[in-house]
């Protein structure tokens, strides 16, 4: 899997806008449930996947029934042979008969002698391929032990470090620094002590190099159980067919009653020595010519190791079959089974059981009933989220896939909600977010020496990897507060927003790293725009780390070949434009307002790039709203003209009109004459006013309130003149207008206000007006108002459905002025 490979799914940003509310979504209550091991979730609601390894559960069955059918022959042969035969008619028989019975029973005795210490020699060859010592039959272990031989030579041991065997000095380069030697050499240090070595190799005693070894003594178990079976039935067959059991007399019941004892003894064992058999040609047909492991391997798509995995859980469902109910082995499938590894305490099975888990959650076939099972099973949950801890080099692939599960599983939103809830969840998935640059801290010492000493630790994947995951779980409200709330993650986030010029520029750029700073982009978008009380704290806190908005500043000044990075970056500095005090620390760090300024007038942009353009112009907005230092900022870029112009670009007016609105709302009086070159633009603003619909109406006609109050009587005449229309049919327009907007608009929540502030001032530059506004039922307009005013009218900008910046004068107030001068 390509690690880089970007697997975000579809997100609705909630995006925080001057006059436009958004609906904040409620929170969802975290259901409290119990959940274990082997509760079966609820079906999926879409079409469920095919199980392949039934196949495996069904033979698994058939060996069981054939194993414990012949295991009771063998019992009840044993116990007849010991109390019927030995016990009664011991001194009455044979020589060929006692000798018979003395083998066939030393023979069954060797074999339940040997069932336990035989698994053991396996355990090691095949390095916990097997469960449990006392849970398998010895005869079935010892009929599969081939395939198990197979299979050993294909699992993943863990690796001895080639650096164990050479000297420090062979690993290090020559022309490596004097600090990264000494990184190495503790590296190597830690490396010499670890306690591992290769458990195939391990032989039984110190003085054997070949006889005692365990691979080569099940070997000779095996070959042992199939030559006893074998002697078995021929010896039965023979003493079957011959029938030699001494001359029977007449009246000798004694004789008589030897005879059929011997008889029925011989045919026990003869019957389950034939089982036996049947059961091995069984499972040779079956593994040998069908393959059924190696199909079942194919089928689930686990790759080449994943023979390990299939045979593992083929015997954990044998063993099932054989220690319980025959149909115990029907009700696991190969997920709980992986899920069950997860819990163990050997390295080994915890490799198994993550790479099947992995492999079913990134298989689009098993993908979502995978993630439901292991999403409603929380001490999975748990452990795969304790996964993300273990920074230990030998542990890479477990932490790794872990993650990347979790990452698949975070994008459900009940699940979502689950990895967040588990304590600790937060920490642990910053564990992940360990980078070259961030800054030494106590917390952060142990990983820096575990994993930055050591090079082949591919650390940036776990970068990808956290991000996406905190990306994913950040979607929900309750969970940006708790990324907020995580001592050090918010840091960590922002640290990988940085890119120099060579990155941002450069052709040849590695697309992982753009990747990683495009994703934690994404990341403070979403926290950055966080509505109510969690959002206005994230704000704070996020602008008031110092790297921040001069990260976002180099991409907004190098990034003309990452306009998507570009973009986000704005949407950033609008969100956290919210705050007063980021509004401020944003319009202070030098040449950010420069640099917006240049993407908003860019008009050698592709037309397919215009949203970046678009929310430059928001963000510039935002920026001079409520902000007087930042509109005298705006004003020394003479920018008066080049906005005037961009009223008259249909995705730029919208806009345009907001940062001359507020330049001529909040510049002070030292800064007024600078602005009196607004009024040029009151023909534009007049013909929108009267030709546009909807939002771009509402801000023009929310700009000409102010644009009017520059401009004298004779000035507002020759703009008419201009615009071509007349002051009654402007008149005629607003009340029209009003009309229209019965009730408040989500989309244009301040029309109505804009409209009677531009009607109470031409009534007062004209009174003429007056009488107009009369005549075309201003007043019974007035009167409809105020039975439907809502707060909804009375602030400036929302944060979800939470107003924020509440205007100075309500609509109630406006209302009554209206009302007084139409009296």
């Amino acid at each position: 899997m390509d690690h880089g490979q970007d697997t975000e799914e579809g997100i609705e940003s909630l995006h925080l806008q001057i006059e436009d509310p958004t609906v904040f979504k409620p929170q969802s209550s975290i259901a409290t449930e119990n959940f274990t091991s082997n509760v079966n979730p609820d079906p999926p609601s879409g079409p469920t996947a095919h199980a392949p390894e039934k196949k495996l559960t069904l033979f698994a069955l058939r060996l069981a029934v054939l194993e414990k059918t012949a295991t009771g022959l063998g019992t009840l042969g044993f116990i007849w042979a010991t109390v019927v035969l030995l016990g009664g008619f011991a001194v009455t028989l044979s020589v060929t008969d006692f000798w018979s019975i003395t083998i066939i029973l030393l023979i069954e005795g060797t074999r339940i002698f040997s069932r336990s210490h035989e698994l053991e020699w396996q355990q090691h060859q095949a390095t916990h391929v097997i469960a449990d010592v006392g849970i398998y039959s010895f005869r079935t272990i010892i009929s599969s032990s081939q395939v198990m031989i197979q299979t050993a030579k294909a699992r993943c041991f863990r690796p001895v470090n080639a650096a164990r065997k050479q000297s420090p000095q062979s690993t290090r380069q020559v022309n490596k620094s004097l600090h990264l030697e000494k990184s190495r050499r503790k590296w190597d240090r830690k490396k010499k002590l670890t306690r591992t070595w290769e458990t195939s190799d391990v032989p039984i005693f110190n003085f054997s190099q070949w006889a005692f070894q365990a691979k080569n003594v099940s070997k000779v178990l095996f070959w042992l159980q199939l030559g006893s079976a074998t002697a078995c039935t021929v010896l039965s067959l023979m003493k079957l067919i011959e029938r030699n059991y001494g001359e029977v007399e007449k009246g000798d019941t004694d004789k008589r009653n030897r005879k059929a004892a011997l008889i029925i003894f011989y045919s026990l064992a003869l019957a389950e020595a034939v089982l036996f058999l049947l059961e091995k040609a069984y499972w040779e047909w079956k593994v040998i010519c069908c393959k059924v492991l190696e199909e079942v391997n194919e089928e689930c798509e686990l790759g080449p190791s994943g023979m390990v995995s299939v045979t593992r859980f083929f015997y954990d469902a044998y063993s099932r079959c054989v220690n319980g109910s025959i149909f115990d082995g029907l009700k696991t499938d190969i997920v709980s089974f992986a899920m069950e590894l997860l819990a163990s305490n050997s390295l080994d099975e915890q490799l198994i059981g993550i790479r099947v888990l992995h492999k079913f959650a990134m298989n689009e076939r098993f993908s979502n009933d995978t993630l439901q099972k292991i999403g409603t099973t929380l001490p999975v949950v748990e452990r795969l989220v304790e996964m993300l801890n273990w920074i230990d080099p030998e542990k890479e692939e477990i932490r790794r896939s872990a993650a990347e599960i979790l990452s698949k599983l975070a994008g459900k939103d009940q699940n979502a909600l689950r990895v967040s809830g588990i304590p600790g969840a937060m920490e642990s998935i910053s564990s992940l977010l360990l980078n070259h640059r961030t800054l030494p801290g106590a917390d952060e010492i142990p990983e820096k020496n575990i994993i930055h000493d050591n090079e082949s630790y591919s650390f940036w994947d776990f970068n990808h990897l956290g991000l996406l995951i905190l990306k994913k779980l950040a979607r929900d409200h309750g969970n940006c507060g708790k990324i907020g709330n995580t001592r050090g993650l918010l840091r960590k986030i922002i640290d990988f927003t940085h890119a120099g010029e060579r990155l941002l520029k450069d052709e040849n750029v590695m697309l992982s790293k753009i990747k990683t700073v495009k994703r934690s982009l994404q990341v403070l978008k979403m926290l950055a725009s966080t509505t109510g009380n969690t959002g206005k704290q994230l704000r704070h806190e996020i602008s008031e780390i110092v790297f921040t908005i001069s990260n976002i500043r180099d991409i907004l000044k190098y990034g003309e070949k990452q306009r998507e990075l570009q973009k986000m970056g704005i949407e950033i500095l609008t969100s956290l434009a919210i705050d007063l005090d980021a509004t401020e620390r944003i319009g202070g760090t030098g040449g950010v307002l420069k640099e917006l300024f240049n993407i908003f007038f860019n008009d050698g942009m592709p037309g397919n790039q215009n949203d970046a353009r678009i929310a430059a112009g928001e963000a510039l907005a935002m920026l001079a709203f409520e902000s007087k230092s930042n509109c005298c900022r705006i004003l020394k870029f003479n920018a008066i003209e080049k906005l005037i112009k961009a009223l008259e670009v249909p995705f730029l007016c919208i806009n345009a009109a907001r940062i001359l609105k507020n330049l001529c709302i909040y510049v002070g009086e030292d800064c007024s004459l600078q602005l009196r070159g607004v009024i040029i633009a009151a023909p534009i603003v007049l013909r929108a006013i009267m030709s546009e619909e909807d939002k771009l109406q509402e801000v023009m006609v929310g700009l000409a309130v102010d644009i009017f109050k520059f401009m004298s009587s004779e000035e507002l005449s020759i703009m008419y003149k201009r615009a071509r229309i007349q002051e009654a049919e402007l008149a005629k327009a607003l009340v029209q207008i009003l009309k229209k907007y019965q009730k408040p608009s989500i989309k244009t929540p301040r029309i109505r206000r804009f409209i009677i502030e531009l009607a109470i001032w031409m009534m007062r530059h004209n009174e003429t007006n007056v009488q107009l506004f009369k005549d075309l039922g201003m007043r019974k307009e007035m009167e409809s108002i105020i039975e439907t005013t809502s707060e909804l009218e009375n602030f400036n900008v929302f944060s979800g459905a939470i107003g924020m910046s509440q205007h100075s004068t309500t609509i109630h107030s406006l209302v009554e002025t209206a009302m007084k001068l139409l009296e």
